[in-house]
């Protein structure tokens, strides 16, 4: 899941196949994440992803996602970041499981997580995850950051809708199905 979107997204560990998402994209892609954006949705973002895209999208707000990512509002899990530039923007605290719980306890609009890979390992882990949309491309990279790490507590999931685009990304929805299935 590691820097999808660009050679320079995330370079961590020496990652060197940033982009690597972008071939694929079409215009069913395309259309999924219109879909996606088209209602009032908060963010939920990690710190670095939170960099990443403060970087970039309020500076493309002429681009749909830009629009929906900049009126959006986004809560930032950081313990290193005091000032957050980015438009609509509020840091939470230290206990990003207590304020993840507080946030779905409340009435808000639906809550997105983009990215974020080290802050989905703790919310995985504490059971926070109400669905998730994984898009599987047809591409191997062999090294990079993964969405399940080591140490993520096994879990069952169930398959709610799929669908493929022209160019074999598959579109998958699952929502958690409790423990995993003894045999």
């Amino acid at each position: 899941m590691q820097a999808p979107g660009g050679p320079e997204e995330d370079t961590s560990n020496g990652f060197t196949h940033g982009g690597w998402a972008m071939p694929f994209f079409d215009e069913a892609g395309n259309k999924v994440i219109k879909e996606t954006i088209a209602g009032e949705f908060d963010m939920l973002l990690g710190r670095k992803t939170y960099e990443i895209f403060a970087a970039y999208w309020p500076n493309h707000g002429d681009d749909p996602i830009g629009q929906a990512f900049n009126n959006a509002k986004k809560y930032v899990a950081t313990r290193t970041l005091t000032q957050l530039d980015w438009e609509h923007s509020q840091r939470i605290g230290d206990d990003v499981v207590e304020e993840l719980r507080k946030l779905k306890a409340s009435s808000g609009p639906e809550l997105h997580i983009w990215g974020s890979g080290q802050l989905l390992q703790t919310l995985i882990s504490a059971d926070l995850i109400d669905e998730y949309h994984l898009w599987v491309f047809p591409v191997v990279l062999g090294e990079g950051k993964r969405l399940f790490e080591n140490g993520v507590p096994p879990r069952a999931l169930s398959l709610v809708a799929t669908r493929s685009t022209p160019s074999g990304v598959l579109l998958n929805t699952y929502r958690p199905a409790g423990a995993v299935p003894k045999l």
